[in-house]
């Protein structure tokens, strides 16, 4: 494997400042941004992002037509150009400007010692406390070039920015609060960044609406989002703004200033994934494509050696408050419940048939069927039925908690051993019955699903199966054993979900105290398939002890399938990740086990059975992973 990734090769620093304004005073508030500028580029960030008119203040009303005003920001914002020569970073700062006959309220792109470039605003809101075009005329689109300070630059909207191998866009406040977004063109031809000087100014939960606006804009569109809103130390006339900052990357909140927090820092700073980016609209094949915009480019480079960012661990589990993390549960519990009884109705099935072994994927399963039966407003024991099917292996303690669990549910349990069974199938095919191999393991299985298969033929049922999508991955299953079903709605459920699952669960389709034991003592089972013998009547077969670690497994499942990350990146940022907890060394030997894996189990995949799509992450042949069950690991990712 190549470890040489390095944060700089997808990932820009960017920042969002929000310096205190001085009303009109050009000086004072050019020193401000030279400031926090030479702070951000000491910090390794390539863009950073100043407020609205910056340069002079965004709440000074009439005075913005004061000749002297208009003069000394014009001189502010070559000044700061020339600040940036020699300096490794861009910036974008806002003033007015006129052009001619037309005052424009515009942001600056800075870098290289230059004026790279100007974009006018172009909605200019006029209601309530905004008087904007009582001063400002609406900004041309088309580029035209202009003399500022000595020397030539560009004007107009319809202009890009190369920054360090990105592309960036400039939108300024309204633009983003349009039904018309100016975003929209911009990211079409090519914009991988918006950035939005704004000044907008604070009432009641206006905060989160910006915020949901910034993270549903980011989203929509695919882009990183830099959103530098105005000080409190404007003008508080009639209006007060909150030093509010947001950088968003794809929806997903990275770093926020929030309003009217006196002691955060003047910068807020985090790295944008460009690969992400950019692989989410590979991966959207109606992202729409222009090429009507002119590109301004900068010799600004990636210096950051660590990222900017936290990395979750947990990728898949959900978080919020405890209440929304309760409705997102039970969401992906419908989801689950929902397909199966869709199944059931069209097949005609009077059952569902369930192999309970008393672990967690086959507990999950089981209250996905109770749900089931909730919303076919039916009794449990009317379309569930358990077998549980001890073997050579099996241990008491799994075995007791599945017929005790079935029982206290009022499901109908039937017990079959198969140790009987099994010895005579591996006398059949000349073994010794005693060598604990793949071989011995496998009949096991197998014979549990033909026995499923048989009593679904039997009780007009459906056989339910209990597969989680950390072991599709891999392919932890017996090929048409645990393997096989007629509807899986545990195919798309990682297994470090599976545990909240069924501890959300457990918390609400069951009420009574034995059922809730029973499953609080499955939540504390270790993994395992028990399909070797137990050792001092304890389990000896640890599934994690083989495979490695599921939250490590889950976490590299994530980021290959999600974001298409090549394993020097993944490993970067499990290292990251789970730092604290893992050795480097641990984290590249099952990122090993893993990639190998993957691509040697596509054959499994290819046959895997139907089953609810729950979340972004799912490995269905017919839909979200069409892949050639021989296709070759490439040396690169060894």
């Amino acid at each position: 494997m190549n470890k040489n990734y390095a944060p700089q090769q997808d990932h820009i620093r960017v920042a969002a400042a929000t310096p205190e304004v001085n009303i009109s005073d050009v000086e004072t508030n050019v020193s401000r941004i030279k400031q926090l500028y030479e702070q951000a580029v000491e910090q390794h960030v390539t863009l950073t992002t100043f407020p609205e008119m910056s340069i002079t203040g965004y709440t000074i009303g009439d005075l913005v037509m004061q000749t002297q005003l208009l003069e000394d920001a014009r001189e502010g914002l070559v000044e700061l150009a020339d600040h940036t020569k020699d300096k490794n970073g861009a910036m974008i700062v806002g003033l007015p400007l006129q052009v001619r006959n037309g005052l424009y309220n515009t942001a600056a792109l800075l870098a290289d010692g230059e004026v790279k470039g100007i974009v006018p605003k172009l909605h200019l809101p006029t209601y309530r406390e905004f008087y904007e075009k009582r001063w400002f005329s609406e900004g041309p689109e088309e580029l035209e070039e202009i003399e500022v300070g000595g020397q030539t630059t560009t004007f107009g909207a319809n202009q890009l920015f190369e920054v360090a191998g990105a592309v960036v866009g400039i939108e300024i406040c309204e633009d983003l609060w349009v039904a018309d977004q100016r975003n929209i063109p911009l990211v079409t031809n090519g914009a991988d960044i918006i950035a939005n000087p704004s000044a907008s100014p604070e009432i009641a939960t206006k905060g989160a609406y910006r915020r949901d606006l910034v993270s549903l804009t980011a989203g929509r569109i695919a882009a990183g989002y830099i959103y530098s809103g105005a000080d409190p130390s404007e003008s508080t006339s009639d209006i007060v703004m909150s030093g509010h900052a947001l950088v968003n990357e794809l929806g997903r909140p990275l770093a926020e200033r929030k309003p009217f927090d006196f002691k955060a820092d003047r910068l807020t700073i985090a790295d944008i994934d460009l690969g992400h980016i950019r692989y989410q609209r590979r991966l959207d094949s109606n992202f729409p494509q222009e090429r009507n915009f002119a590109t301004q480019t900068t010799e600004v480079t990636r210096t950051q050696d660590t990222l900017q960012k936290t990395i979750d661990p947990d990728v898949f589990i959900p978080k919020g408050t405890s209440e929304e993390v309760a409705e997102r549960l039970e969401e992906i519990l419908t989801i689950q419940a929902a397909g199966l009884k869709k199944r059931l109705e069209h097949i005609g099935a009077e059952r569902v048939i369930l192999g309970l072994s008393g672990g967690l994927d086959s507990t999950l399963a089981l209250l996905v069927a109770l749900k089931t039966a909730q919303l076919m407003d039916k009794q449990p024991g009317d379309i569930i039925k358990t077998l549980t099917m001890p073997g050579m292996a099996s241990s008491d303690r799994t075995q007791s908690n599945a017929t005790r669990l079935a029982n206290s549910l009022g499901i109908p349990n039937e017990e079959i051993p198969i140790s009987f069974l099994a010895q005579h199938q591996l006398e059949a095919i000349g073994h010794d019955t005693q060598t604990q191999d793949v071989t011995y393991e496998n009949t096991q299985a197998r014979l549990r699903t033909s026995l499923l298969f048989n009593k679904g033929n039997k009780e007009k049922g459906i056989v339910l199966g209990t597969g989680d999508l950390s072991e599709i991955a891999i392919g932890w299953s017996t090929y048409n054993g645990d393997h096989m079903s007629g509807y899986n709605v545990n195919g798309s459920i990682p297994k470090t979900l599976v545990r909240h699952l069924v501890a959300h669960g457990r918390d609400t389709l069951v009420d009574n105290q034995v059922a809730y034991e029973i499953l609080s003592d499955v939540l504390d089972t270790p993994i395992s398939p028990e399909l070797t013998n137990e050792v001092d009547g304890n389990i000896s077969q640890h599934t994690e002890d083989i495979i490695g670690p599921y939250e490590l497994h889950d976490f590299f499942l994530y980021y290959q399938n999600r974001w298409g990350d090549a394993p020097a990146k993944i490993a970067y940022l499990a290292k990251a990740a789970f730092g604290e907890k893992y050795e480097a060394e641990e984290i590249e030997k099952w990122l090993g086990v893993f990639t190998t894996r993957y691509y040697g189990n596509q054959w499994k995949r290819n046959a895997m059975p139907d089953g609810p799509k729950v979340d972004t992450v799912s490995m269905s042949p017919r839909g979200d992973l069409r892949m050639p069950a021989d296709a070759t690991l490439p040396q690169s990712m060894l």
